[in-house]
């Protein structure tokens, strides 16, 4: 079974940087739109950012100059920089393609300290 895998979450205090990364197994996101989602406790999954096939991209407004997706086809991977990282960005992270998902995975906690 396919299997979406995201990283590079951590404890980071307000201000501060982040690269997360995901990746699948036995599938591929070249073709593909993809997005960054996130849900922080309580609330619903929201959408993020969407980087398309074509490499444009568009944000929410809440992380708009804030954060950067992008691709790397030939390694599968989709990154979401994240930079003035604020105390409401807290949150589990999550990556899917934008049509035809896939099972979600697990997720890459993000925590910013006041």
């Amino acid at each position: 079974q396919v299997q979406l895998v995201e990283s590079g979450g951590g404890l980071v205090q307000a201000g501060g940087s982040l690269r997360l990364s995901c990746t699948a197994s036995r599938s591929t996101f070249s073709g593909y739109d993809m997005n960054w989602y996130r849900q922080a406790p309580g609330k619903q999954r929201e959408w993020v950012a969407i980087i398309r096939a074509s490499g444009t991209t568009d944000y929410a407004d809440s992380v708009k100059g804030r954060f950067t997706i992008s691709r790397d086809n030939a390694k599968n991977t989709v990154y979401l920089q994240m930079n003035s990282l604020k105390p409401e960005d807290t949150a589990a992270y999550y990556c899917n393609r934008h049509f035809r998902q896939l099972p979600w995975g697990q997720g890459t906690q993000v925590t910013v300290s006041s």
